[in-house]
């Protein structure tokens, strides 16, 4: 499957979608698997894999686990430039857009593009951009990077259009692991009304009213992640949630 293509369509076809992500450093192997085969049962869109940190290099053996047991899509979302597996089937290539260390704009993407190339994983060029819901995140810490205040409409909406314009192909609003909110509905409104490439929303998202206002305000796709690890439960009532959307 073309990871990308079939985002492309579902936004198109404004069909929401939904992705669980799992953290390697917090799930091992042998619990990816049980995981992997509810998100196949409950068809889930996508699994996205990635940690701030990776402290047991379990990515490769946790992203064979997943595949192995599921037919879902599974996307790596690198949280620095080692977390590459080629047993994915795509990698988001992750700009983050939204602060000013060259490092995360271009310099680990140099280093990373050769092992990319030689993975065979498509390539999904994407514009991250860190939203402040709250609280310091892990993802802010380890990136040096201020994110966009949640109430400055303004810069997010040119940052957003700014990134597709430099020819990114997803616009990735996250407010971070253990964010205390979500994304503001009115900041996805604006930012969609703006742009003509698909819009995911990750970070703070703990309940179906929240990923319900989400979708409606715009977003395509929803990354749900401390919340499914909280309460695994949680993934049949956004499934739920997301085909009512659908209907």
């Amino acid at each position: 499957m073309n990871v990308y293509r079939n985002i492309c369509i579902s936004a198109k076809e404004n069909r929401k979608q939904l992705a669980i992500l799992i953290d390697p450093d917090k799930t091992t192997p042998e619990q990816a698997a049980p995981i992997a085969r509810k998100c196949d049962d409950l068809k889930v869109d996508y699994i996205f894999v990635g940690s701030s940190l990776l402290l047991d290099n379990e990515l490769d053996s946790c992203v064979k686990a997943l595949r192995n047991n599921c037919k879902i899509p599974v996307v790596i979302f690198p949280g620095n430039n080692l977390q590459i597996s080629s047993q994915a089937n795509a990698i988001l290539f992750l700009s983050l857009i939204s602060g000013r260390n060259p490092e995360m704009l271009i310099g680990n993407h140099v280093i990373a593009a050769p092992q990319i190339k030689n993975s065979g994983l498509e390539v999904i060029p994407t514009g991250y951009m860190l939203i402040d819901c709250g609280q310091m995140t892990s993802v802010q810490y380890m990136s040096n990077t201020l994110p966009i205040p949640s109430t400055k409409n303004d810069i997010a909406i040119c940052t957003a259009m700014a990134g597709e314009m430099l020819g990114l192909k997803i616009i990735y609003l996250d407010s971070g692991s253990g964010a205390n909110m979500p994304i503001p509905g009115e900041m996805i409104s604006l930012i969609k009304k703006y742009i003509n490439i698909p819009l995911i929303a990750g970070g703070g998202i703990c309940n179906i009213t929240q990923a319900s206002e989400l979708w409606s305000k715009g977003a395509d796709l929803l990354v749900i992640g401390n919340a499914s690890e909280k309460d695994p439960n949680i993934i049949k009532h956004m499934v739920d949630n997301r085909d009512n959307f659908n209907k």
